[in-house]
């Protein structure tokens, strides 16, 4: 009774368009108040403060201020310029050079929004300009935006780690290869679209020459600083140099001085401006990191947790048939919940079961957060889906359509990833 008051409780909040921190604190103490079950206030409060007053949790809103920083730098620009000029010839290749923007850039900002935002504010102009169909240039950007939750440093990966233990840099590792899979997944159904419908080699022609007169040295030396932040930040984890949490430090001042000092794309005016968008992007979860230790305290409390254990081990008794229900649950929820909410409150629920059939808890967590990428694009309520809407000053549902082959494709090589567990583990 008192573990299905929790869910029932947080449920109808959900339906009632409650926020999820309030929803999860309300059914954290149904249990409590109705039946005398879970703890009490006072340890809902505590670990709800111990939520918060967690160093690992640092690294969420530093990871998105030095995404922001990145941002406004106009580090896309560059990257993309410097992509282009190797494949931008080739039949697709613009739009090839967007996807690999788009995982490149996945690996600064760590988030898909961001990464729509930034690439596709100047990728779909670009675009239409040398002739493709608008809704096809922001509906490739919709969902290519989503390999910015894949390719490391991943703030959901973050996220799912401050919820189950586990290693941060072990998700990290995992993350790379799925994403680059997705990432050519994307690419091949792009080359397929240009070549039948056709592309303005004219325009693109003189795009490239454009290119091809500053050189390639020129090129490389303007993209370094960018090229290397990955580097930077993940060899520094991988190295024992410093740890996640100290990476997204590095990973801010290493944004500034690139933006300030080399590129010279942002003011000292204009931090202010910036450190208020990370603040109002973490806000919001911030919250719901607070109260998510304290609703899987009461799920434990309230053996929530044993019971969904059972209950997947009692009639699933492969990794195949849970993983395949675990995926059509995700893709679902995808659709109408936000990623990091989703992955604080299924991870720890739903991994002790899974481990029990014998699943990689890494191999679970990359399944996860690619499963929810794909949500960032999905309708009613893909947030990727409505920021490359509101650049291309389309429709979300119209442009939906467009990226619906997209995400096609990205659900291939999802299946690929999710039943071949080597592509989660092979570097660890």
């Amino acid at each position: 009774m008192a573990a299905l008051l929790v869910f029932i409780v947080f449920l109808v909040g959900i339906a009632l368009s409650i926020p999820i921190a309030t929803s999860m604190t309300l059914g954290s103490l149904a249990p409590i108040l109705l039946v005398g079950k879970g703890g009490s206030v006072i340890q809902v409060i505590d670990n709800a403060f111990s939520g918060a007053n967690s160093t690992p949790i640092l690294a969420v809103p530093l990871f998105i201020l030095g995404g922001v920083i990145m941002a406004e730098g106009g580090i896309s620009r560059r990257l993309f310029n410097f992509f282009s000029f190797f494949v931008g010839r080739l039949p697709g290749g613009i739009p090839c050079a967007v996807v690999i923007t788009c995982l490149f850039y996945g690996a600064i900002s760590g988030s898909g929004p961001a990464t729509t935002a930034a690439v596709g504010s100047m990728t779909i102009p670009f675009l239409v300009s040398l002739g493709y169909d608008r809704k096809f240039s922001a509906g490739i950007i919709a969902v290519a935006g989503g390999l910015g939750v894949i390719i490391p440093p991943s703030i959901p990966f973050v996220l799912y780690a401050l919820a189950t233990s586990e290693s941060t840099g072990a998700l990290f590792l995992g993350g790379i290869l799925p994403g680059i899979i997705i990432g050519v997944a994307l690419m091949v159904y792009a080359v397929w679209y240009c070549v039948r419908h056709g592309e303005d080699r004219e325009k693109i022609n003189a795009r490239m020459a454009e290119l091809k007169a500053k050189g390639i040295g020129k090129l490389f030396w303007e993209s370094l600083p960018a090229l290397l932040c990955p580097v930077v930040v993940l060899g520094g984890i991988y190295t024992g140099l410093f740890t996640p949490t100290e990476a997204a430090v590095v990973s801010v001042f290493y944004a500034l001085i690139v933006s300030l000092f080399i590129y010279k794309s942002v003011k000292f005016k204009q931090l202010w401006s910036m450190l208020c968008a990370a603040i109002k992007t973490y806000g919001g979860l911030a919250f719901v990191l607070a109260f998510a230790t304290a609703f899987g305290r009461v799920l434990s409390l309230t053996k929530v947790t044993k019971l969904v254990t059972d209950f997947i081990t009692n009639n699933f008794h492969s990794t195949f048939s849970v993983l395949t229900i675990c995926v059509i649950l995700f893709l679902l929820l995808g659709m109408v919940m936000d990623t990091g909410p989703c992955i604080i409150i299924l991870a720890p629920v739903l991994l002790p079961a899974v481990k029990e059939l014998g699943v990689d808890p890494i191999h679970f967590g990359v399944i996860l957060v690619c499963c929810l990428s794909i949500g960032l694009a999905t309708p009613p309520f893909g947030l990727d889906l409505f920021v490359a809407a509101n650049l291309a000053e389309e429709q979300p549902m119209a442009l939906a359509k467009k990226a619906a082959p997209f995400m096609i494709m990205f659900a291939a090589a999802l299946l690929l990833i999710t039943y071949v567990p080597w592509f989660s583990t092979v570097f660890l």
